[in-house]
């Protein structure tokens, strides 16, 4: 249920719950109730990992129509459980309040019968041993559930697989309903992440900026740029290759970080029957690539000087032996535009 609304309901017994709480069954002494959950103004309902305790949100409806059976995930950590499992914060307070008033309501109840009920509203007195008791009745009014005011909206997914629409509130890897995303989604994620990363820079105070400039932030952070689309190609390539490939595991052993190499990468393929990676990407890409790879490695393992490796690698390059390389934003973003047709060439070596 979403968004009750209305006065005071007369549930089971005569208790009175609050708008958005009702008693709707009863088997002896326990209790059924039903607690309306209010969803945000798009339609999303709030989701809390009970593992990693991270919010995210499901379209309602969506939420409301999984099997009896399913299982909902955690976008983040990929714990996946019960649906009831993951209530957020302000949804289970909500729900402590219903507990809370209907157990008011019975202590109320079992005073009025130790009590003698409560036909009158006159104090009555029982004593023994000498000790005196006061007890009056008094009629409970529940005061309105707290409501639901979490983190708004700002990323909005539709799975790829299953359709459903989600809301995130950082780098996730799994989908609500079906569990782990496709790798390439995975990537494409990982870029736009980068380049959110590079426009956030932009948008600094000019004197902030300066500042960080001054003190290498905006250098390391380009070097960082470099470093994770290697990692974003790592990941893709590994999981495209033991995705496809038979014998992955016999034909990887011994072969430590060949996914972070380019052309070990493009050979490994060649070497299963698949089509040759560097046919399939512009040849002034792959070269850039192939100097951005090279770039990411010396600042990686020798803190940016130029190396023989470096120059065997990049023979263009203007670059001379202990020499210090530099990288500015331009060449990031072409980075990340090139490591882009890279995944989507990659992934299209083993489609038909």
């Amino acid at each position: 249920m979403w968004n009750a609304t209305g006065g005071w309901s007369d549930g089971s017994d005569g208790f009175l719950m609050a708008p958005g709480a009702r008693i709707v069954g009863r088997a002896g002494d326990s209790y059924k109730m039903s607690i309306s959950i209010p969803t945000e103004e798009h339609g999303f309902l709030g989701r809390q990992c009970p593992r990693c305790r991270q919010s995210y949100r499901v379209e309602a409806d969506a939420h409301q129509g999984l099997p009896d059976d399913a299982e909902l995930w955690c976008v983040y950590c990929g714990h996946h459980d019960d649906p009831n499992e993951f209530l957020t914060q302000q949804q289970l307070d909500r729900a402590v309040r219903a507990v809370e008033d209907l157990g008011v309501q019975l202590i109320g109840q079992e005073l009025d019968r130790a009590f003698g009920g409560i036909a009158s509203r006159r104090p009555r007195h029982r004593s023994g041993f000498g000790i005196q008791i006061t007890y009056r009745s008094k009629p409970f009014y529940p005061e309105p559930l707290p409501g639901i005011d979490e983190e708004k909206l700002i990323r909005v997914r539709t799975c790829a697989d299953c359709s459903l629409r989600y809301a995130v509130f950082g780098e996730h890897r799994f989908c609500p309903a079906c569990g782990q995303l496709p790798p390439m989604i995975v990537a494409l994620d990982a870029l736009a992440a980068e380049t959110a990363r590079l426009d956030l820079l932009k948008q600094l105070p000019a004197q902030t900026a300066a500042h960080a400039r001054e003190q290498g932030v905006f250098t390391r952070l380009w070097v960082d740029t470099l470093e994770n689309l290697v990692g974003v190609v790592e990941a893709l390539g590994s999981a495209v290759f033991r995705g496809t490939v038979a014998d992955a595991d016999q034909r990887l052993r011994g072969k430590n970080n060949i996914f972070q190499r380019l052309v070990d990468l493009a050979d490994l393929f060649v070497d299963a029957g698949y089509p040759d990676l560097r046919d399939r990407v512009d040849a002034q890409q792959w070269q850039r690539l192939i100097k951005f790879w090279a770039t990411r490695h010396v600042f990686t393992h020798n803190d940016g000087l130029v190396d023989d490796k470096f120059l065997a690698k990049v023979p263009a390059s203007t670059a001379r032996v202990g020499q210090r390389l530099t990288i500015t934003e331009e060449l990031c973003r072409q980075a990340i535009a090139d490591t882009e047709a890279l995944c989507r060439a990659l992934v299209g070596l083993t489609k038909p």
